[in-house]
């Protein structure tokens, strides 16, 4: 499988020149600098060590432009599998030295060369097997899988001691290495998709060329494995799964491909499997048909997954938080680094960015949320990967709501085929209340004010309902140009039920720069003191206020009423 874009992690202002040409070698990488020392880079982070944990964590490459000390020491608690590893280099500030550190049967060693070779030095790799023959056998390229790990370092150990090998079989990238050839060698290279039972003199390595056609009715991965085993092919020469594309949203399929760990593509239905293999890949060999649900078909090279048929598409509605990036959950940045297409609200796809230049943004008017929507599931129909943007939680006021209601009112089939997931974010009244402390901590209301898409009515019943229960409330939207007086008549129905003592936060743009917090009274509270980019929360009854330290004031709701327990 290809490998996944890398991450430039850099500590300070002195290595962004450095960073930028390794930028031009991995196009699709972002650098990462950290906040307050690095201006100009892709994204910040406040913590070292935290951020390149969670990359390591990813799968995520990482260059890191620091001392290889600092990398090793902040990467070892999480060191547990080596044929799990992402590739980690260290590189020095200037550009100076590239030291591969972890990663070595997931390409780092190349990667040190292309990055060595970019800024005109020598790599320090000290793989030995890497330095004596050129490649590394338990690193096969893309297209091809080793067989067997713990057999294949025994194998490479006796080839260091001084053993030939021979190779069964074709491989052009083996034809290239510095390998002790003689065929006549107790030591042999086997190339081939054939099922084979490993052993101790034999390194297994096979071509990704196999293909397996299949409804979305299968019996999970074992059957397909039952399936393979009958025609004696191994299963790891499968490069993909392929159905129809009626069969995208079937929970078998997906379930097997994630099994098997192949990637799952669909192309228009045929007559039968056999026939859905061949008009997908017309040079595969004639398929072979084990029943009706399963055909298997080789091919003579290895097969490459994204030429064939397309990826179900994906659409995913995600919540950006406040603003603040370290706000932003883990879900969220891998998959806004996933997506081929974001939709947003302009403002709130600026937020989400920087973005890769095969990234495309399509940045819309914020009061056009149902033809987002509906443009969303259009490109996700093509197999594309698709990011709707909104701040805070999706789910509060925001985009989740107007793409279900699309998908909804759709008859179009492709629609409903496509993966939809709706990820959270943290919302502004959660996050204003955190700073504040814990205004919300019982029983609370959520209303936006604007009355664009509900009658005012319907608002104040609600207002006056939420404050006669004495419940804390929380208010989104709460004037604008166009609204300037609903704010004033909301505080009067709130102040038919709460005291002018009753605690009030003002937060302004919190989780952004130059964000505001106020504490007042309700007594104290005005429209003018209030505009768009304001979370007003209004406390209940039992809410209290009192003085912090260094300044300011804790407010919170005590999760106990009337008595204390």
């Amino acid at each position: 499988m290809a490998r996944s874009a890398p991450a430039i992690v850099i500590l300070g202002q002195g290595s962004l020149a450095t960073a930028r040409k390794l930028q031009q070698l991995y196009p699709d990488a972002l650098i990462h600098g950290l906040a307050e020392r690095v201006e100009g880079a892709d994204r910040s982070y406040q913590e070292f060590g935290a951020t390149l944990r969670q990359l390591y964590q990813q799968g995520t490459p990482i260059i890191a432009l620091c001392a290889a000390g600092i990398v090793i020491r902040t990467l070892a608690p999480l060191l547990l599998e080596k044929g799990a590893e992402p590739p980690v280099l260290a590189v020095a500030e200037d550009g100076s030295a590239v030291v591969p550190l972890l990663g070595g049967l997931g390409g780092v060693n190349v990667m040190a060369r292309e990055i060595a070779a970019g800024l005109g030095v020598a790599a320090a790799i000290t793989t030995s097997g890497e330095l004596r023959f050129g490649t590394c056998l338990l690193n096969p390229p893309s297209g091809y899988a080793l067989g067997d790990l713990e057999l294949g370092k025994r194998f490479v150990s006796d080839l260091l001691g001084g053993e030939s090998v021979r190779i069964e079989g074709a491989a052009p990238w083996l034809a290239e290495a510095r390998l002790p050839e003689d065929r006549h060698a107790r030591l042999t290279i086997r190339v081939g998709s054939a099922e084979c039972e490993p052993a101790a003199n034999e390194l297994l390595i096979y071509p990704r060329s196999v293909l397996i056609a299949c409804n979305g009715n299968i019996a999970g991965a074992d059957a397909l494995r039952e399936a393979l085993h009958q025609k004696k092919i191994a299963v790891q020469s499968v490069a993909c799964l392929l159905a129809a594309d009626r069969d995208m949203a079937s929970p078998a399929l997906r379930e097997a491909a994630a099994e098997l760990g192949v990637p799952l593509r669909f192309a228009p239905a045929a007559g039968s499997v056999a026939e859905l293999a061949q008009q997908a890949v017309p040079q595969l060999l004639p398929a072979l048909s084990v029943g009706e649900d399963i055909a298997i078909a080789v091919a003579s090279q290895p097969l490459d997954p994204q030429q064939i048929g397309r990826p179900r598409g994906r659409l995913a509605v995600i919540g950006l938080g406040p603003g603040a990036a370290e706000l932003m959950v883990p879900a969220v940045k891998a998959e806004l680094a996933r997506a081929n297409d974001i939709l947003g609200y302009e403002t709130y796809v600026r937020m989400a960015g920087p973005f890769r230049a095969d990234q495309v943004m399509h940045c819309t008017d914020n009061r056009e949320e149902m033809q987002r929507a509906r443009h969303a599931f259009e490109l996700a129909a093509q197999g594309r990967s698709v990011v709707v943007v909104s701040s805070g939680d999706p789910g509060v006021f925001a985009m989740a709501a107007a793409v279900l209601e699309a998908l909804h009112e759709s008859s179009e089939p492709s629609w409903h085929q496509v993966e939809l997931e709706i990820l959270p974010g943290v919302s502004a009244s959660l996050a204003t209340a955190a700073q504040a402390g814990a205004p919300l901590g019982h029983d609370f209301c959520v209303l936006s004010l604007s009355d664009n898409l509900k009658p005012w009515a319907i608002i104040e019943k609600r207002l006056d309902l939420a404050s006669q229960a004495d419940l804390a409330l929380a208010f989104y939207n709460p004037i604008s140009r166009s609204r300037p007086w609903q704010l004033g008549r909301a505080l009067e129905i709130v102040r038919q039920h709460r005291t002018p003592q009753t605690p009030v936060v003002l937060g302004r743009d919190i989780g952004r720069p130059g964000q505001t917090l106020r504490v007042i009274t309700l007594g104290e509270l005005t429209p003018e003191q209030v505009d768009m980019r304001t979370m007003v929360l209004i406390g209940s009854s039992t809410t209290c206020v009192f003085p912090k330290a260094g300044g300011g004031e804790w407010v919170y709701t005590p999760r106990w009423y009337g008595q204390k327990p």
